[in-house]
């Protein structure tokens, strides 16, 4: 009788006992692989069947050339929100994932501690959660942007006056001060008083940002100072009709040349292009293109190289421009491209960190690959096929292209052979399996207090078992959590809102200007001015001279004295 060995193998264990758990990451590796299918290149025709093998070679090696070129070979997708993502930013190191939706939510992902089957966000924050009124509002996100010199904060622009810091675990720490929105004077303001569209931190400082808003201004801020800007640029527009007022709907702050010099560049609704020196004066920019884009459209994408010398701008006149800083004129190359700010308004393009190409989403969800020089497509893939692709970054330290597009979906593009962590990161990791706490209706609630709350029915329902003793007694015992199932017994006060929303004395003293003068002895403060001895009185010394001699009525006796004084003794 014949033995099938290679049968007898697959079914019978060559050993027993714990078998090794290590995972098969070149597996996992290759089940992200992506079919390649550069749209920028014109099919060609069907040719006669003695060329197919020739033609499937060059297919492959032109394949082979995109992957080895860009890292587009391999995505993995995160699916944490429900509405569009509006935008995407990484700390430097690529540890630390943050995303923003129209749901008026963000989404932290921490890439170092994802598994291929636990990829969600460790944490969602909602910026206004803090408000004490029952109807808390809720905007949009228009951005989220890490520090590039600090990845333990990261700033969130909402459809609000006010910008927000946040620590990288999703902290608030930050609020920034709100302009009087009843000065028609922009210079005099504290602050915005309207809507904040866009922001970017300084190329070289790691305490200065600019932010730029829809009460046509751009403002310059200190980290640490929160109730006023450092500078106060007031854009004036020259259009018909507009007052000399206008929007600014995106803003970038990049290095400029060699040293330590940055410039700003701004765009607006009425289609001009500014540019600013990053350290002043600001009463005059270095250049203003009027025309840029077309008027009345909103140039959603800006971005400056990392030289400082080129500037990419994609507005909503279906064109993409390139801008040289040195001839600050006219647009070195033009292309069309199908907008989507109407719809987007924070649909952006993006430099390569080298400045060899130019990468940004399209409303047929294609990732377009440009080349800067010509504006010319390198490689236009399909990321999302039908939900335009909203907000791109390609990350400089993981070699990874974030995407984020309207069905709430955040792909990751990455090829093994160029990008190093990030996704690969997530992939070198074990499945994780099912654990029994997984399973939500054998879980418990928590207090605030940190103990274990009431039970939670199979249907869903916090309570007591049917049948117990508790249900059978619902005023004798505890609960679950410790606490006392008599109504009549008293509980630990409840947190309101305005003990909440109450200063501290270190917040009243970091926060609020001359708050250290309600420690100081009035008497004192007030002897500080006082004259010393010959020394001479520098703002009333001119009259001493000609004050006349003051002359107060002498009195006698008692009896001399007026009836009401008597009347008051």
């Amino acid at each position: 009788m014949d033995f099938d060995d290679e049968a007898m193998r697959r079914h019978v264990p060559a050993s027993f006992g714990r078998q090794d758990g290590s995972v098969n990451v070149e597996a996992q590796i290759e089940r992200c692989r992506r079919k390649i299918v550069d749209e920028s290149k014109p099919q060609a025709a069907a040719e006669p069947a003695s060329d197919k093998d020739s033609d499937d070679d060059d297919s492959d090696s032109d394949s082979d050339d995109d992957e080895d070129e860009f890292p587009v070979s391999h995505e993995l997708i995160v699916k944490t929100h429900d509405r569009a993502v509006t935008t995407i930013t990484l700390d430097p190191s690529g540890t630390r994932l943050v995303t923003g939706s129209k749901d008026s939510t963000l989404k932290l992902h921490d890439l170092s501690a994802l598994t291929p089957t636990t990829i969600r966000a460790f944490k969602t924050v909602d910026p206004f959660e803090t408000k004490p009124s029952a109807a808390a509002e809720a905007h949009t996100i228009h951005q989220a942007v890490f520090s590039p010199h600090a990845g333990g904060q990261f700033l969130v622009i909402t459809a609000t006056p006010q910008a927000r810091l946040f620590s990288r675990d999703g902290n608030m720490i930050k609020e920034y001060v709100k302009g009087d929105m009843y000065l028609r004077d922009k210079l005099n303001t504290k602050g915005h008083t309207a809507e904040v569209t866009s922001a970017a931190w300084h190329p070289y400082n790691r305490d200065r940002f600019v932010t730029a808003g829809t009460d046509s201004t751009v403002r310059i801020w200190d980290v640490n100072k929160s109730l006023q800007q450092e500078q106060v640029v007031v854009h004036k527009s020259r259009a018909a009709g507009s007052a000399g007022l206008t929007r600014m709907t995106a803003i970038a702050w990049g290095r400029a040349g060699e040293g330590n010099k940055s410039v700003i560049v701004s765009a607006a609704l009425d289609g001009s292009l500014v540019m600013w020196g990053g350290e002043g004066p600001y009463h005059r920019p270095l250049g203003e293109i009027r025309g840029a884009h077309a008027n009345d459209t909103w140039t959603s994408g800006l971005d400056i190289s990392s030289d400082g010398r080129l500037v990419i701008t994609r507005g909503g006149d279906d064109t993409i421009k390139l801008w040289d800083t040195r001839k600050f004129k006219a647009p070195v190359n033009t292309t069309s491209h199908p907008s989507t700010s109407s719809q987007f308004q924070t649909s952006n393009i993006q430099f390569a960190p080298n400045s060899a190409s130019v990468i940004t989403g399209s409303e047929t969800g294609h990732l377009h690959i440009l080349n800067p020089a010509t504006l010319r497509p390198e490689l236009v893939t399909p990321v999302t096929p039908g939900s335009p692709l909203i907000t791109v970054n390609w990350h400089p330290k993981l070699n990874q292209i974030f995407t984020g597009s309207a069905n709430g979906q955040t792909t990751i593009l990455f090829n093994p052979k160029l990008s190093t962590a990030g996704a690969l990161t997530i992939l070198s990791k074990a499945p994780k399996k099912r654990h029994l706490d997984d399973d939500p209706h054998f879980t418990t609630d928590m207090d605030p207090l940190g103990m274990s709350g009431d039970g939670i029915e199979p249907g869903g329902k916090p309570g007591p078992a049917p049948g117990s003793f508790a249900s059978r007694h619902p005023t004798v015992g505890l609960t679950a959590s410790g606490r006392s199932r008599d109504p009549r017994r008293p509980h630990i006060p409840q947190t309101t809102p305005f003990a909440k929303s109450t200063p501290t004395e270190s917040y009243v003293r970091d926060n609020i200007e001359l708050s250290s003068m309600r420690d100081e002895d009035p008497r004192e403060a007030l002897l500080k001015y006082a004259l010393k001895e010959g020394e001479k009185n520098v703002f009333t010394g001119a009259w001493e001279k000609t004050q006349p001699k003051t002359i107060y009525k002498d009195y006698d006796s008692d009896e001399d004295e007026p009836d009401a004084k008597k009347a008051k003794r």
